[in-house]
């Protein structure tokens, strides 16, 4: 669908999806010279990365607490090439809780070279027998190594590798669950292993946790949003693509829900896995033979249950539990106007699916309390349970085989969004990285340098 003319100007490229895998393909092709249209359905940016107004206390609060880690470089670097390196804060210290109570921080000694560099911080978790951690040790020391068979469950290796219950529930689920939000009997051990080996092992920074510290709206849409205006992006909020037009020669249109038809050289379909098939049309689908392996990827689901008390809880920003039903807590520094909030974060709640909400409140609670007794006395003013059933894409074993390449048998039609084969599970680096991905194989196409990020093949 291309001509000499169409080669040698600046394309025009249409990105339907605003959120991190659309607005990092936006980034990279205007710093091209591309002219590029974002095309969003919501009134803002962000997609699963969301915020919302609480009725009660008026306070801008994100649906659940997203974080980085210091090994998520597409993500830094897009912060950094908009100016907002200011925006997380960095975290070298995890905090431990166990069933007791008992506290355990882990984090990273200067004196010591990566990968050795968090063994010592492993040595120190109260929670782990000295036997444990040392057979905790030499399973990172053979995970780091060649799979024999990466197609199995993380939960079926580690039980290979001697591995008791006690220190997979303990140590390996509650970075898996926080990671992948899948338990380690259905994640996949090749997503796992990136985890633990990218994450843990690969530099002395990788591991530490970034915090946003402004709310995902005002990140996201008023400040990412803000750069690409500036850069000439057109951004079009509440701009719902009807249908994308065309077929195995190209896209020919984008139908808009007012019925409107627009044209562009290339098009980045920046969507969900689940509802991309919707806004194709027959014959761009018939050229998409693979589409129908999409029923092979599944949701899975995060819940967060906000909490406004009298007082604070504890006098830590984040903190891990272990052996409860919500993995993470995280507190804001002050209170607003209602009372002191946290947030407590249950990945992997598909697994709950059944459970009433207040079942659930009424448990993370009784949690709360269990390891931070003075918690009884504190008065819970005001709460919030958000359930998201497809947050996050389920990594199984064999997922790599049904996730698409950026570019697709379409001339001009182009794929983003964490699902795709970034090498990388559903994060806010999968999504950044994957938007670069595409916008770098609509330059390719045109002899442009690109930025080059490497990924394992997709299977096919």
């Amino acid at each position: 669908m291309t001509d000499d003319r169409t080669e040698r100007r600046s394309p025009h490229v249409a990105i339907v999806g605003g959120g991190l895998a659309g607005i990092s393909a936006a980034a990279v092709l205007v710093e091209r010279g591309c002219q590029v249209e974002l095309f969003e359905q919501s009134s803002h940016l962000g997609g699963r990365a969301w915020s919302f107004r609480d009725s009660q206390t008026g306070q801008l609060v994100d649906a659940c607490q997203h974080v980085a880690m210091g090994c998520c470089t597409s993500l830094i670097d897009l912060c950094r090439q908009m100016g907002m390196t200011d925006c997380f804060d960095r975290c070298g210290v995890f905090h431990f809780f166990d069933r007791a109570g008992v506290r355990s921080d882990f984090g990273a000694v200067r004196w010591l070279p990566p990968p050795l560099h968090l063994l010592p911080a492993l040595a120190r978790q109260k929670y782990l027998t000295p036997r444990e951690r040392l057979s905790i040790a030499c399973a990172i020391r053979r995970l780091a190594g060649p799979l024999a068979t990466p197609e199995q469950t993380i939960g079926q290796w580690l039980r290979r590798n001697g591995q008791t219950d006690e220190a997979i529930a303990r140590f390996w689920s509650p970075i898996i669950v926080a990671a992948l939000s899948q338990p380690p009997d259905s994640a996949s051990l090749a997503a796992a292993r990136k985890v633990f080996v990218d994450g843990f092992l690969a530099s002395r920074d990788a591991y530490q946790l970034l915090l946003p510290r402004l709310p995902l709206q005002e990140l996201i849409d008023r400040r990412m949003g803000a750069w690409l205006a500036g850069k000439g992006v057109a951004i079009h909020r509440g701009a719902r693509i009807k249908q994308i037009e065309g077929d195995a020669c190209g896209v020919s249109g984008l139908v808009l829900c007012d019925d409107s038809r627009r044209t562009f050289d290339c098009t980045i379909v920046a969507v969900a896995w689940s509802a991309l098939r919707a806004l194709l049309s027959d014959g761009l689908a018939a050229a998409l033979p693979w589409l129908s392996g999409m029923e092979n990827i599944r949701p899975a689901g995060i819940t967060a249950v906000h909490l406004w008390h009298d007082r604070p809880l504890h006098s830590l920003p984040h903190a891990v539990l272990l052996e409860r039903v919500g993995q993470w807590v995280f507190a804001d520094a002050a209170a607003d106007a209602v009372g002191h909030h946290c947030q407590v974060v249950i990945s992997a709640s598909h697994t709950l699916a059944s459970h009433d909400h207040n079942d659930i409140l009424a448990t993370v609670c009784d949690d709360l309390a269990a390891v931070w007794p003075t918690t009884r006395d504190a008065k819970l003013l005001h709460h919030r349970v958000i359930a998201q059933p497809a947050a996050v894409f389920a990594v199984e074993p064999g997922l790599d085989h049904f996730r698409p390449p950026q570019q697709t048998a379409v001339e001009n039609l182009f794929l983003a969004g964490d699902w795709t084969a970034t090498g990388w599970p559903g994060t806010m680096e999968g999504a950044v990285r994957s938007g670069c991905m595409a916008a770098d194989a609509i330059l390719a196409r045109r002899g442009v340098a690109t930025r080059g990020i490497d990924t394992p093949a997709p299977k096919r």
